[in-house]
């Protein structure tokens, strides 16, 4: 037995360990989408220089990567369950490519390249739109055991955050030899996930279903005529976590610089403090839950617990070690409801549905990192009180309905869907 089988996936007889490649491999999907949009944040306010252009102007091109994909992943969702999972990933990682690629042409060779540039970021949001989120469903195709379902999206979870940890040290250390270096990265990362899935990953059995687009609006009616109160919940929640982590990116990278003084590489290990927090609780979280739903329930209501505590710790004062220490409490708090999110959908939802609902759930996350940086942005103008009530009041609203909304007595057995031909 390998030490990679005792430490990530238990006994070398387990199911989780016969596929320990099959998750790196699926696994290095939301790192590389991660680090394709991530690595931008502390890369802001050099191109906000380069670029001669504004915060709000720089906070866009996060900003469009997303809005591209809220509107894409529930199209991508619905064809993942019709023809497949790797038949949606692989051309979706193609398109990423291509995406970065013209971005990073357009910064290295025009003189005036920033709407060149959006054009490309939307490129690569379309990619990532039919990458990253059907990496759920097809976690909970690979697996017959809940509990091995909800140890793997703790991995996949763990690999998003890590991402987040890596993107603003990779990000700086690329952007400190060549400005838009972070941007032709993005092709090579890609082409190194789409190997990884089509020679390590395979096809799961049953990947593709007989679900016509009338049956499918159905099962989507019926699914949410008896679970609309919890799946919006989920939504919702997943929306607001994003919102926060991603405004609060935006804030720290921001004020690093401008209050600080701290750039490069130094701005980047900072601001990969609460980002670690963040990834190890999402590890530890995934691990914990295992197939219960009330832990899952219980972990997402005192993670925002925790983070809404923290942000309005953070008007306590305007210490530097304060505010990184509050942020990484902040990260923990979001880490560990996370994988909690998803476990909750993949155990819930049958599989010929899977792709489409948890889709749903990655657009409404895709919303948040949308939303996030330009609403920051906007309120950094007006002091960072109004900001931090923002954040806390969203995080109050999550709290509430993690409490009322889900319930894990019934969210265990979703409606029976039909995936037949009409």
């Amino acid at each position: 037995m390998t030490t990679f089988d005792k430490l990530e996936f238990g006994h070398s007889d387990s199911e989780l360990a016969e596929k320990k490649w099959s998750i790196v491999s699926v696994a290095s999907i939301p790192l590389i989408m991660t680090l394709g949009n991530s690595m931008l944040i502390p890369v802001l306010p050099l191109m906000e220089r380069k670029l001669d252009i504004t915060k709000l102007q720089s906070s866009l091109i996060i900003t469009v990567y997303s809005i591209v994909a809220i509107f894409l992943i529930p199209i991508a969702g619905f064809l993942s369950d019709k023809f497949g999972r790797k038949i949606v990933i692989i051309p979706s990682l193609i398109i990423a490519g291509i995406g970065g690629l013209i971005a990073g042409w357009a910064a290295w060779k025009m003189d005036s390249p920033y709407f060149i540039i959006l054009s490309g970021r939307i490129l690569q949001g379309v990619g990532a739109a039919g990458a990253f989120p059907i990496v759920l469903p097809l976690i909970g195709d690979m697996f017959k055991r809940d509990k091995d379902v909800s140890a793997t999206l703790g991995v996949v979870e763990t690999s998003n955050t890590f991402g987040k940890v890596l993107s603003p040290i990779l990000g700086s250390f690329l952007a400190g030899i060549l400005w838009f270096l972070p941007f032709l990265s993005i092709p090579v990362f890609s082409l190194i996930s789409l190997l990884l899935i089509m020679l390590l990953v395979k096809k799961p059995k049953d990947d593709q279903h007989e679900l016509s687009f009338g049956r499918f609006l159905i099962n989507i009616k019926k699914i949410f005529s008896e679970h609309w109160r919890w799946l919006t919940a989920v939504f919702v929640i997943g929306a607001i976590l994003m919102f926060v982590l991603f405004g609060m990116l935006f804030y720290l990278s921001s004020i690093l610089e401008d209050d600080y003084g701290f750039d490069g590489i130094q701005k980047g290990l900072l601001l990969a403090i609460p980002l670690a927090s963040l990834c190890i609780a999402s590890f530890t979280s995934g691990k914990w839950i295992k197939d219960s739903l009330p832990k899952m329930k219980w972990i997402t209501f005192f993670g925002i617990v925790l983070m809404g505590g923290m942000i309005i710790t953070a008007l306590l004062s305007k210490k530097f070690i304060f505010l990184i220490t509050v942020f990484a409490l902040c990260g923990i708090g979001i880490g560990a409801a996370l994988p909690c999110l998803d476990a909750i959908l993949t155990q819930s939802i049958e599989k010929e549905m899977r792709g489409t609902i948890t889709s749903i759930f990655s657009s409404m996350r895709f919303a948040g990192v949308a939303a996030g940086p330009p609403v920051i942005a906007i309120m950094m103008n007006q002091g960072s009180k109004s900001m931090i009530f923002l954040l806390a009041g969203l995080s109050a609203v999550s709290a509430i309905l993690a409490f009322m909304a889900i319930k894990p007595e019934k969210e265990k057995n979703a409606p029976k869907t039909n995936p037949a031909l009409e």
